[in-house]
């Protein structure tokens, strides 16, 4: 959570405000998932981004060309860090919890 927030308030703030780039950020379903969907959009890799860009439902996600352009090489290592952590411990939570129903922790 400590790593959303700083993300939230450096990347997300600048993005927000710059008139190009504040109606590109993805579908926010609650309060702050914009966040998710750039973190996600500057973290996955392009072969994975233009499959997502073929799919029907593709403006739920962030557009990648334009926060490239305007995000720094920090910001980007950042987003990358924030994405991979939250993902591997949501896949490790998800992990325990199906051991867990199948009684490996009994």
């Amino acid at each position: 959570m400590f790593m959303y927030l700083i993300f939230s308030q450096v990347t997300m703030r600048k993005l927000r405000k710059h008139p190009e780039t504040k109606d590109v950020l993805g579908v926010e379903f609650v309060s702050g998932w914009d966040s998710f969907n750039v973190a996600q959009a500057l973290a996955l890799p392009q072969f994975i981004i233009n499959k997502l860009k073929q799919n029907p439902i593709s403006s739920l996600y962030a557009n990648t060309d334009i926060l490239n352009t305007h995000t720094s090489k920090i910001d980007k290592a950042f987003a990358y860090t924030f994405y991979w952590f939250f993902m591997g411990s949501n896949l490790f939570g998800i992990c325990v919890l199906l051991l867990n129903a199948f009684g490996v922790f009994d």
